[in-house]
Parts: structure tokens; C-alpha cells; sequence
């Protein structure tokens, strides 16, 4: 399975362009893994997860062909993970040549964003489905399971575990310390890779809600241990990094090295 990362901060992308704020200060000079848009990963160039409102410029720059996307799972529908008028660009007369219609999965607001953007265009190049948190469908060649995540109390936000080819993959954001109807339903699952929120960074807090931070994903690492819902091998990658974490790329990486965790970035191709 072939995890790449498009976008790899939090809302207000990292550097914040309105912030003059020491980490985006430092992110502009140092340039590179510092700069970080809005969150997104593609699965095997086909299973995209979320439409940020960068996801335009990110397929430019790490040429990738979009008309290829066939599945489109959305998280939640804040604005930094579904830009859903941009989508209008793949209907008809717009977009040419296309072989399939890209399905798009979500909760409820996802069904009502998507409908009021571009429902009027829906035809042959576009089909919804209504996602249920723990019931698990088939998206082409994979198992799909929605989980649930603590993250919006007005919104049932999402979390996906993906089964395909043989490997299993939590898309683990966002969210802070999962719902326990989501811990007992990965127990013992015995998944390849897990990529987690990391929008915060010291809290002091191992239990965060809404979002992650650093001691809580060292805290989720023991509990996937403890519960055997990682592989023995399995690897954790942490993404979704806000600038007011006050931290840059290389310091994330000086601290979750020594715990085998991954810091992703924008372009990051990762294969589990």
C-alpha cells in the first residue's frame, strides 16, 4: 500500500501566511520540510482522503493526475479538509476524457456540502454514499471501516481504517484521544500503519481531546502496543502540525525518533 502525503498541517497551514510568529518566521527562511499545506494523503494514486482547499497546487506540484482518483473518503467537513465547490472542476464540459465517476463517502454533512455544491452536476461523474461509523463497505479493491473520532462536537467526525492487499491502515485524523466505541473496536486488529493528528505539541495533557499532541500520540503508541492493534513492525506516523506546536520539522523529528515514529511532510511517499 502506498501512502502519499499532499498536505501536512493543521488549518491554518504552516507557515500561517497572516503570522509573524517566531516558527513562521523560522518556516519561511528554512524553506522545505517547514513548509506545510492543508491535510491529505492519496492510497495507491487511487483513494483520496479529504479535499483540502490546497489540494489544487499540491497536485501540481507532485504531478498528480486527479482524473485517476476513483474514491474520495472525507473526514469532516471543515473548511482546511473539504473544499467541496472545487470538485465542480470534474463535471462535464469542464473536465474531458474521464473513464469513471469518482465516488465520495462521508457523514452526513459531507451528503449536504457536497450535494449544495455540485449536485446540480452530479450525472455520470460523481456518486455519494452515506458512511455509518463501524460499518464497513467495499471502496474497488478495499475494506473501508468508519470509526469515530473526538473531534467536533456539532459533527460526526470520521476515522477510516483501510484493508487492501493484504496491509490495514488507520487514517487517524482528526481527532484527540479516540471514543472508546473506536479503542474497542481496533483491539486487536494488528494494523501495518496508523497516521495519527499532531496538531499540538507539548500539552502536558497524555489524554488530549479534539486533537493530538505529542504526549498523546507517545500515549496512543503504548495503548496500540498494549491492545495488539499494531503489528509488532507496525508503524505510526504523525501529521497535522500546527505552527503555534512552535515546533519545526527537525525538532518533531528529534522527538519522536527515539520512539520509532515517523514525522511526515509534504511529499512524503510512504509504502507499508
Amino acid at each position: 500500500m502506498k501512502i502519499h502525503f499532499l498536505g501536512t498541517a493543521a488549518a491554518e497551514g504552516f507557515p500561517n501566511a497572516f503570522c509573524r510568529c517566531e516558527p513562521c518566521l523560522k518556516a519561511r527562511e528554512l524553506g522545505g520540510k517547514n513548509i506545510r499545506t492543508r491535510s491529505s494523503a492519496i492510497i495507491d494514486d487511487v483513494i483520496k482522503f479529504d479535499y483540502s482547499p490546497d489540494s489544487y497546487m499540491q497536485a501540481l506540484r507532485d504531478n498528480i493526475d486527479f482524473g485517476a482518483i476513483e474514491h474520495l473518503l472525507v473526514t469532516h467537513t471543515h473548511s482546511d479538509h473539504f473544499n467541496a465547490y472545487d470538485l465542480e472542476c470534474r463535471r462535464v464540459g469542464i473536465a474531458h476524457n474521464l473513464e469513471h465517476p469518482m465516488h465520495i463517502y462521508g457523514n452526513d454533512a459531507v451528503m449536504h456540502h457536497t450535494r449544495t455544491a455540485i449536485g446540480r452536476f452530479v450525472g455520470e461523474r460523481y456518486a455519494f454514499h452515506l458512511l455509518r461509523p463501524f460499518e464497513t463497505i467495499t471502496v474497488g479493491d478495499a475494506l473501508v471501516t468508519p470509526l469515530l473520532a473526538d473531534h467536533d462536537k456539532m459533527e460526526t467526525c470520521l476515522l477510516y481504517v483501510i484493508e487492501k492487499g493484504g496491509k490495514k491502515l488507520l487514517y487517524g485524523h482528526d481527532s484527540g484521544w479516540f471514543p472508546e466505541a473506536t479503542w474497542a473496536w481496533l483491539q486487536g486488529k494488528q494494523l501495518d500503519g496508523a497516521i495519527l493528528d499532531c496538531t499540538h505539541g507539548y500539552t502536558g495533557k497524555s489524554r488530549d481531546r479534539n486533537h493530538m499532541c505529542i504526549e498523546t500520540i507517545l500515549e496512543a503508541q503504548r495503548e496500540f502496543q498494549k491492545e495488539s492493534i499494531l503489528k509488532e513492525n507496525g508503524l505510526i506516523i504523525a501529521t497535522h502540525f500546527s505552527h503555534n506546536s512552535k515546533l519545526l520539522h527537525e525538532e518533531f523529528q528529534a522527538i519522536f525518533q527515539p520512539a520509532g515514529i515517523v514525522v511526515a511532510y509534504d511529499g512524503l511517499i510512504v509504502h507499508i
